[in-house]
């Protein structure tokens, strides 16, 4: 019993240390957002023809080196490439559309390529969509809970369940903070992946208590 309670308070201290190193890294760093999310400009080149983006990004390797970089076939045909890199300089843009030239047979001029600029996306217009779905989604899960374990305490299961839903979704931004995952499109699968599985814990443990409490109260009247 004793052995149990060290391993629970050793496990509380490393969480709310993950917890406050999280939080200064995003105070001192903010989050690592993907390349789609940041400043970044683009260019877009018109090949005339099909191409493969491997072939392109053997281009891009070239001139921009190891600088992220990301490719997207555009129009309708798909005979157009969309360069976009958190920066590209007039040097970058001569050398890229020259050796797009070289490449495919083209003769694009660099006086009629424009570089777009391309604004930060804030990380709270990304996860606005999924606000109100997930607020109603554990509002409904909760009042559940509530009435399924109501013999435990239903305020303690919706507090409890709560607290642990929120207390799982810090843990889970402070260590993408902390190893600089990028924010991007696999951000909102990690997060609902992690949100169920608390949600399953949750379940499983009060299933387990309610089970406990049915067996003493049994035991009790003989």
């Amino acid at each position: 019993m004793e052995k149990k309670k060290s391993k629970i308070k050793l496990v509380a201290i490393i969480s709310i240390l993950i917890v406050i190193v999280g939080i200064i890294m995003i105070v001192v760093k903010g989050f690592n957002f993907d390349l789609k999310y940041q400043d970044s400009k683009r260019i877009i080149l018109s090949i005339g023809q099909t191409f493969d983006n491997k072939d392109i990004k053997e281009i891009t390797d070239e001139v921009f080196g190891n600088q992220p970089v990301m490719i997207q076939k555009v129009e309708v045909f798909e005979d157009a490439v969309s360069i976009t890199s958190r920066d590209i300089t007039d040097e970058q843009k001569a050398d890229l559309i020259n050796k797009i030239n070289e490449k495919y047979g083209t003769d694009t001029q660099q006086e009629d390529i424009e570089l777009s600029t391309i604004a930060h996306t804030r990380g709270r217009d990304i996860i606005k969509p999924y606000i109100v779905p997930f607020i109603i989604a554990t509002v409904i899960i909760a009042v559940y809970m509530m009435i399924r374990y109501y013999r435990l305490n239903s305020i303690k299961v919706l507090a409890k369940t709560i607290g642990i839903v929120i207390y799982t979704q810090v843990m889970l931004f402070s260590i993408i903070a902390i190893t600089r995952i990028p924010i991007g499109r696999l951000t909102i699968p990690m997060v609902l992946t992690v949100y169920i599985l608390t949600l399953f814990a949750c379940a499983s443990g009060f299933e387990n208590k309610l089970k406990a409490k049915k067996l003493e109260e049994n035991k009790s009247k003989k």
